[in-house]
């Protein structure tokens, strides 16, 4: 007898990629991370890929999203509550990243920084993490790289270190100095601006020992955290200030929220709108200083801004790739179309670069407190790597999601949330321009450590396609009395002559490739027009996703 055709009949579709190993199954992160001094961490960082690969972890991150916060300004008695609830997968999250350190691992319990490769493994971490979700990864870097500006005020920090160095994640509603564990926020951005802070209206008052702060900002970030550093107007100019939810006497701080913003992406993180009305604060750094210290703070949240947009492309790439070697078309496997095949690894490429200039960064980062020229490397170097990475996320996940077709297109697949967090990066800690006038200012202001820099560019790119007219085009750029109007070509190609350099130290056969089809001038404007042999490619592919 005749089988009816049955319509619900599925095949010739990929299996869910979860319950995969982060780690292991990444030959390019175990490399970079081994080659920047991480190799001793490696069952550490196993350990964390398996976890964090996992199904569970996968649903806590789509559920954080699909549910995102909600914000409580009155109790039902009319009283001001100003607090954000957050679903429980969102507080799993958060647990899970405190407990592995994402948020205190590079600082030691005195907050001086952690001696090896801290920076690197932590970043090896983060990365894995933003594979999964993005959102809440906010409040774990402003956490971390808060330390960075409390240290310029030693007794402020010694109070606030102990309970920011546990490995506890306490959600509750309570005066900091009573939880296991906290976490930290910004608020820089005001109405008239976010770039040009020196024109902020909020302003502080003295009061005894504290300030008495007055003011809005139109963007403070995870307004649950329990403190802020925040900048304000005092007498002597602008100044950075840490500002809890909870006075010295246990009373609800006025930090009064207004409304939480409607975001693109970054949904899981509640961005919030605040006013101030004399809220209680204790200065941090002199009075004029706020800039100079809230800037410590800024340059680490930029390094994480690069690292999680390369976990996003990470991830978009491993999707992609798993997709097409399930997928046929016109009997033969997608990832076996000579087209198809040319731009997973031209993507693949792109992303072993990005992943080994944020390991050569974090390893700079590592190595910055001892070494004057590690310490200018990565003064130089952050904006140029956020700049390139975190500018260049959009498009790839866009790309991402065209390998998967109609399947990638839908709320179903984590591409499209990958591709709604992805300008983010680009945006928060500073937008491509002030990147790039950043690099402008460290190179006039680091002069000669600066040129020597670039000079060890020179010898690690020594005979590789195109390093040479790179370096030159870069030296003749700097020295234009316009430069700043072609900055954005002389950083773009400043951070792939150095992604260059860091893949040399890690796979010079990568390298080879990457200097060719990006300083070499054969790559076009969008993935899969790389000139790249069969050969080539299929030791790519097999490197990102064995």
């Amino acid at each position: 007898m005749t089988q009816p055709f049955r319509t619900h009949e599925v095949f010739n579709q990929s299996p869910p990629f979860e319950d995969v190993d982060l780690f292991t199954l990444d030959r390019p992160l175990a490399e970079a991370a081994a080659a920047n001094g991480g190799a001793a961490a490696r069952d550490e960082m196993e350990a964390f890929g398996k976890h964090w690969g996992s199904a569970a972890m996968a649903a806590r991150g789509r559920l954080a999203n699909e549910n995102p916060p909600k914000l409580w300004l009155f109790d039902a008695r009319g009283n001001r509550r100003d607090e954000v609830e957050f679903h429980p997968s969102y507080h799993e999250l958060m647990a899970n990243s405190a407990h592995a350190g994402l948020h205190n691992s590079t600082w030691t319990a005195e907050g001086k920084p952690a001696a090896g490769a801290a920076e690197v493994v932590r970043a090896a971490k983060f990365y894995m993490a933003a594979q999964v979700e993005t959102g809440h990864l906010c409040p774990i870097t402003m956490t971390r790289a808060s330390v960075a500006a409390l240290a310029v005020q030693p007794d402020m920090l010694a109070k606030t270190m102990p309970v920011i160095a546990t490995r506890s994640y306490d959600p509750s509603v309570a005066p900091w100095w009573t939880k296991r564990g906290i976490t930290l926020g910004m608020g820089m951005t005001e109405k008239q601006g976010g770039t040009d802070v020196s024109i902020n209206q909020t302003r502080a008052v003295r009061d005894g020992d504290a300030y008495r702060i007055t003011g809005h900002k139109w963007f403070m970030s995870a307004p649950m955290c329990d403190a802020f550093l925040v900048l304000a107007q005092a007498d002597g100019g602008l100044t950075c200030f840490f500002m809890p939810r909870f006075r010295p006497d246990g009373s609800v701080n006025t930090i009064h929220l207004q409304r939480l913003k409607d975001k693109l992406g970054n949904r899981s993180n509640a961005s919030s709108e605040v006013e101030f009305i004399e809220a209680y604060a204790r200065r941090v750094g002199d009075e004029g200083n706020g800039i100079r210290t809230i800037i410590q703070m800024v340059q680490l949240t930029r390094q994480d801004c690069a690292i999680a947009s390369v976990g996003l492309m990470r991830s978009g790439l491993a999707h992609a790739l798993h997709h097409t070697r399930h997928r046929s078309v016109f009997q033969k496997r997608l990832v076996d179309q000579p087209l198809m095949h040319a731009v997973l690894a031209d993507m693949a490429l792109h992303v072993e670069a990005s992943l080994a200039l944020v390991m050569r960064l974090c390893r700079a980062c590592d190595e910055a407190p001892s070494n004057p020229k590690a310490a200018t490397w990565m003064r130089l170097l952050t904006p140029a790597v956020k700049y390139w990475i975190c500018k260049s996320s959009p498009g790839f996940l866009y790309e991402a999601m065209e390998c998967l077709g109609g399947n990638g297109y839908v709320e179903e697949n984590i591409l499209p949330r990958h591709y709604r967090e992805a300008p983010v990066n680009a945006i928060w800690e500073g937008s491509g321009n002030v990147m790039c006038l950043d690099v402008l200012r460290a190179l006039a202001h680091e002069g000669e450590a600066a040129v020597a820099v670039l000079e060890d560019f020179v010898a690690d790119t020594n005979g590789l396609p195109g390093a040479a007219e790179a370096v030159a085009f870069l030296a003749k750029t700097f020295r234009r009395p316009d430069c700043e109007r072609v900055a954005r070509q002389a950083v773009e190609t400043l951070a792939q002559l150095a992604a260059v350099a860091a893949l040399n130290r890690t796979s010079p056969n990568q390298a080879a490739l990457f200097a060719t089809t990006r300083l070499g001038g054969t790559h076009g404007r969008l993935f899969g027009t790389a000139e790249l042999s069969a050969a080539q490619s299929r030791d790519l592919l097999e490197r990102a996703l064995p």
